[in-house]
């Protein structure tokens, strides 16, 4: 069987940033491979994106919240309004993994979610599912969703959607927006679980309900007041309804307004840097345990090395996790000739 040829990183690279579909398809398949390879070509793919675009292009944007809460709905009517006013969108929606004996896919990966037209060459949407992450967002959302930012106006990331282990996004998103259900009774467990200090934006979808969606937005605006975050930015609670379109446009203003807050504030490089590193961290602890991190010098250690090395954190983890992998085989092949001379030994003995 011959082996499956990999696309050349830095071609692709400039048909991605062309912003053609199929490019941004091959690209996110490479960034999901896990061979050898295909991790050096997908850190040679993100450097020649970051080389051409930096840190700064695009809107990242998190949307999470509790299951029922008509994420996708609202996800659909923010990309209409989006794609009215002529601004590309890219989506990762991160769905449920199924089990592992069932191939450990995204349950909902073969089916639409978010309902658009099929041929509009302005919006892509890729289903990835979760890897059952307790974070609600998978590993590999990381690197793809950097990848989009290099051709997409717009690149939302919709978590898998349950409940108070959704954090990973807050380590993610340039600006972060939590859907919240009328009538759930989930504010008190939101200010118990810490969810409620994540968001940059609350939406309570289903305002068409009335009086129960007045009430929970009530209850949102009077517990993030409480919460100890950023004194300069105002936590807004909107209320729309992607059943009639009502509030959507307040509530992209709102997103607008916080993307140029970061930026008016010198806070949107650094924030992207520091999730960045963040990541990294996370993929290494993942894989190598936190003995594995610790050869590097822990968190704190891999974060240093990081930013007095910016330019690619992708090509960063790389070298990072082949230098764990040689002081593993270090440490192993030094075990192997210990056990050796120990058995020469006997053997005079």
């Amino acid at each position: 069987m011959s082996p499956v040829r990999l696309p050349d990183p830095e071609q692709l690279a400039e048909r991605i940033r062309r912003g053609e579909r199929a490019a941004v398809a091959s690209g996110l398949n490479l960034l999901d491979n896990k061979l050898d390879e295909a991790r050096q070509g997908a850190a040679r793919l993100l450097a020649a994106l970051a080389g051409e675009h930096g840190l700064s292009a695009g809107h990242l944007i998190g949307i999470t919240g509790p299951p029922g809460a008509g994420k996708s709905s609202l996800l659909a009517a923010m990309i209409r309004k989006w794609r009215q006013s002529e601004r590309t969108v890219g989506v990762l929606a991160v769905d449920p993994s199924s089990r592992p004996e069932a191939g450990g896919g995204a349950l909902l990966g073969d089916r639409i979610r978010i309902k658009n037209t099929a041929h509009d060459e302005g919006l892509f949407i890729r289903s990835l599912a979760n890897r059952s992450q307790l974070g609600g967002v998978a590993s590999e959302v990381w690197p793809m969703s950097w990848l989009m930012l290099a051709c997409f106006d717009i690149v939302v990331i919709e978590t898998v959607g349950v409940g108070q282990t959704e954090i990973d996004i807050a380590e993610i998103g340039d600006t972060v927006c939590y859907v919240a259900q009328p009538a759930s009774g989930d504010t008190i467990q939101y200010l118990k679980s810490g969810i409620i200090e994540i968001p940059d934006i609350f939406a309570v979808n289903k305002a068409d309900l009335g009086a129960p969606a007045r009430k929970t937005a009530g209850e949102l605006t009077r517990a993030s007041s409480r919460q100890d975050r950023r004194a300069d930015w105002d936590y807004p609670v909107c209320l729309v309804s992607a059943n009639d379109h009502s509030g959507i446009q307040p509530l992209l203003a709102h997103v607008d307004r916080h993307r140029r807050f970061l930026i008016d504030g010198g806070l949107f490089d650094e924030l992207r840097a520091r999730h960045q590193r963040a990541w990294v961290v996370r993929l290494l602890k993942d894989e190598f345990g936190t003995f594995g991190l610790g050869l590097l010098g822990g968190a704190a250690g891999v974060d240093a090395w990081l930013q007095a090395r910016p330019s690619n954190q992708f090509a960063g983890y790389v070298q990072l996790r082949k230098h764990i992998l040689s002081k593993f085989l270090s440490a192993n092949h030094q075990s192997s000739l210990t056990t050796k001379e120990h058995v020469n030994e006997q053997a005079i003995v």
